[in-house]
């Protein structure tokens, strides 16, 4: 789908979608390296991919992530050059910066942002230098108690399940249903997790990538698919092995639908994994003129089988990448 492009190299990190009509897409420009950059956010309206002005924010940085309340109402989050936390909401017209507890104080962070169904507002990251999850109660943000003996390792992802269930993720698991419960996980030697879709308690998926020991520089991660089935994590074959997963999301029911995915083996076209009922099976992408890296997968309410995939069309964070968004319909 045609984007408006970004300063080189640029990059979409989050996307979210309202429904047919509304979606938001967020992320950052001029890249070089280790260099920090600019936000960037896109608003789809129906039709084509804007870019929204964010010159009113007035800072140097990245936006990671992305979450859609209605059409007139969005959330997200970033973290500008000086290491400072940004929560930003979305007023019908623009993005504006957003007061929250804590704020601009040391030990207070925010990583990641996620809706559920009945408009409530999840954003995970630290408070007072322990592990927390922040909510939307109304107009105003809250802190959750932090998670139990657990000021390190941080959650750096949120997903809410369809249950309403809160669920976090990164180097530690667990779920927050107005208490806290952790399930017992080892993530690896250089492993990250990049999404978790709970189905139940016992029914509960990550995707994610991990780049192990040795190995000439430069060598690719492998995939990383688990499933806890309420006792144990199991290691689930994906339909490629040398790469990386960048997300999963359910169905309207809240079952295993999507996973995003690079293939080391084949850049030019993103793999998606499809779940048939018993297994994950390829679904590819159109082809590009050299990568597409997709970092984020949305369904669009209201347009049942319908999906955004937002990301950039390099791997490494070097000019001349540019934003790439692909829709599926």
């Amino acid at each position: 789908m045609p984007a408006p492009a970004g300063q080189e190299a640029a990059r979409l990190y989050g996307v979210a979608a309202a429904g047919p009509r509304r979606a938001w897409a967020v992320g950052e420009q001029g890249i070089n390296g280790a260099t920090v950059g600019t936000p960037i956010a896109l608003v789809w309206d129906g039709t084509a991919w804007t870019r929204t002005d964010l010159s009113h924010l007035a800072y140097t940085g990245a936006l990671r992530n992305v979450a859609a309340v209605d059409a007139s109402r969005a959330w997200a989050v970033g973290t500008d050059s000086k290491g400072r936390d940004q929560l930003l909401g979305w007023d019908g017209a623009n993005w504006r910066e957003t007061a929250f507890p804590g704020r601009g104080e040391s030990g207070t962070r925010l990583l990641d942002i996620a809706a559920g169904r009945d408009g409530q507002v999840w954003a995970v990251g630290e408070h007072g230098g322990r592990a927390a999850l922040l909510g939307l109660h109304g107009r105003t943000w809250r802190w959750c108690p932090p998670l139990p003996d657990a000021p390190r390792p941080t959650p750096y992802g949120v997903t809410v399940a369809a249950s309403g269930d809160v669920w976090v993720y990164g180097d530690v698991i667990a779920r927050w249903d107005g208490t806290w419960t952790v399930v017992p996980f080892l993530p690896g030697l250089r492993a990250t997790v990049s999404g978790l879709l709970a189905v139940a308690h016992d029914d509960v998926w990550i995707t994610g990538h991990a780049y192990g020991v040795g190995g000439p520089p430069g060598k690719p991660p492998s995939v990383k698919l688990e499933h806890w089935d309420g006792t144990r994590w199991s290691g689930v074959k994906a339909p490629f092995g040398v790469g990386l997963l960048s997300g999963i999301v359910g169905d309207a029911d809240g079952r295993p639908d999507r996973i995003t995915g690079w293939d080391f083996w084949d850049q030019k076209r993103a793999h998606y994994l499809r779940w048939d009922g018993a297994a994950w099976v390829s679904e590819r992408g159109p082809e590009t003129p050299r990568t597409y890296l997709p970092t984020a997968l949305t369904p669009i309410p209201g347009a049942p089988g319908e999906y955004w995939s937002v990301g950039t069309t390099s791997f490494d964070p070097y000019p001349p990448a540019q934003v790439r968004v692909e829709r599926y319909a």
